[in-house]
């Protein structure tokens, strides 16, 4: 079946769904479901002003990179609380750099804990990576080994964070273009085991796995059969560059169809899953990420409701 084939999808209402909602200073609250926000939007300067001109409904939560308004004031901020007003939101970081062999930053976790208590986010997210040594950041994302060492490493540190934020965490996968001689599992093995043993959870970036499906040839379903759904709290969409033999993770066009076919497959296993469309370059005219984030609501909403 195509995407475009998905038609007559139907609102699923959020407040039926039990929510746990983290507090930015104490302990989870328990439920027997995961969170669900809906469907959401990285929030972009572009989008500002109509956002809050216009304050479209069909936007459910947005989600920030927090390093953008890790600032003193200005008008990120203005704007920031001025949309947070009317909408959830959550929190995604690019710079905790958590499997560096670099000592953990403390004071970015302090200035991240600060901006968590203006906010009041759902919830605070950082990727699966380490982003330079030495404490110098190279602004990038990079891959880790798939080794238990790493594993023990790795979830230690997801602990200490949340130790000192108070509040679990998610992690996200990567758009990957090297392996490691290391290797010693597959990535969904690697993922799901610091997982369980940080007790985090995952967001889970479909474009992410289409991607790293792609450029190191494995089967992206099974990506999915290997991740835990107890754990998966949000998903990414995006889109990327193909050159032909290898594809990029830019975020800087439409969603094609088959990671939107990937993401229907994601919807009929992980069930309701808060979702949000990431556009970080040739960013468009509100309306046009609004369709597309009416795509994903079509295509998961029926799965959703069959499984409530």
């Amino acid at each position: 079946m195509k995407c475009t084939d998905l038609v007559g999808a139907f609102f699923y209402p959020v407040d039926t769904i039990d929510f746990i909602y983290p507090s930015c200073t104490g302990q989870m609250t328990q439920s027997s479901t995961k969170p669900f926000l809906g469907f959401g939007l990285g929030l972009r300067a572009e989008h500002y002003q109509d956002i809050l001109e216009h304050r479209p409904e069909n936007v459910d939560w947005f989600e920030i990179i927090s390093e953008n308004y890790m600032v003193d004031g200005g008008k990120p901020l203005y704007y920031l609380d001025a949309i947070r007003q009317d909408y959830p939101m959550v929190m995604h970081g690019v710079s905790m750099s958590l499997g560096s062999t670099d000592e953990l930053d403390f004071d970015y976790l302090e200035q991240l804990e600060a901006l968590m208590e203006r906010v009041q986010p759902r919830w605070f997210s950082d990727h699966l990576c380490w982003t330079g040594v030495d404490h110098k950041n190279m602004h990038d994302l990079l891959p880790l080994p798939y080794t238990e060492e790493a594993i023990v490493h790795i979830a230690d540190r997801i602990s200490r964070v949340q130790d000192f934020i108070g509040q679990q965490m998610l992690i996200e996968n990567l758009s990957s273009y090297i392996t490691y001689r290391e290797d010693a599992m597959p990535e969904w093995e690697f993922l799901a085991a610091i997982a369980a043993r940080a007790d985090c959870y995952l967001l889970l970036d479909i474009n992410n796995i289409y991607v790293s499906s792609f450029n190191h040839r494995y089967d992206p379903i099974d990506y999915l059969d290997g991740v835990p759904a107890a754990r998966v709290w949000q998903h990414h969409l995006a889109g990327h560059t193909n050159d032909g033999n290898l594809i990029i993770d830019t975020h800087d066009q439409d969603i094609i169809d088959p990671v939107w076919a990937l993401y229907l497959e994601a919807a009929k296993r992980f069930g309701p899953v808060s979702t949000m469309i990431e556009r970080d370059g040739n960013i468009p005219e509100l309306g046009q990420v609004l369709a597309e984030l009416e795509q994903a609501r079509r295509i998961a909403e029926p799965w959703y409701q069959s499984r409530s």
